[in-house]
């Protein structure tokens, strides 16, 4: 245990971040103090203001300073097309990864009933209201291939159909530059059941 319940404080804090555990948060605190205390005002000052003022778009829920984020206000952008994605962290891997030019909207998550997430912490009642606008044609399902995310796919499937919307998933299997011996066994079998023709 530290002599100084301020540090104590600062690594208990660091450890709010995935993936870090007791010594890294230590790791972390120690560093920051010893090497970079500039860098750390600037973190401090960067969190501070980030926590203050980035919030949820009102219409796709991804993070946003305005009210509307400019995916959702740009008129360039294909409003017949919406991919939905568990998070903004999937909905930046998307822009950067593809040419998609349609909307989104953010889940925020998927269904985990053990964790208490239903339909409407995902915000599925926002997601129905904005089907039933009729400016969408193609609702892109585009969740992680868990058990949870695909639980999550079925049930936008199932909110698509009912609104007449046709629902499309984004294709998993083998990934470009692969080798199949390397590849794991669920992997390699759903991508062989999801064969496509050539």
């Amino acid at each position: 245990m530290s002599s100084s319940p301020l540090l104590a404080e600062l690594i208990d804090a660091l450890r709010c971040l995935p993936g870090v555990g007791a010594k890294t948060a230590q790791r972390m605190a120690f560093h920051v103090l010893e090497r970079d205390r500039a860098g750390a005002r600037r973190l401090s000052a960067a969190l501070g203001t980030a926590v203050e003022r980035i919030g949820n778009c009102t219409r796709c829920r991804t993070f946003s300073e305005e009210a509307v984020c400019g995916f959702c206000a740009s008129a360039s952008r294909d409003r017949a097309a919406l991919c939905v994605v568990e998070t903004p962290v999937d909905q930046l891997a998307i822009e950067q990864a593809t040419g998609y030019r349609g909307q989104y909207f953010v889940l925020l998550g998927r269904l985990s009933p053990l964790d208490g997430i239903g339909p409407q912490e995902l915000g599925l009642d926002r997601l129905a209201a904005r089907l039933a606008e009729g400016e969408v044609q193609e609702l892109i399902v585009a969740t992680n291939p868990t058990v949870e995310g695909e639980a999550t796919a079925h049930l936008l499937a199932q909110l698509a159909s009912g609104a007449g919307i046709r629902a499309s998933r984004i294709a998993h299997g083998v990934p470009l530059g692969g080798e199949l011996e390397y590849i794991d066994r669920g992997t390699l079998a759903h991508a062989f059941g999801g064969r496509q023709e050539l």
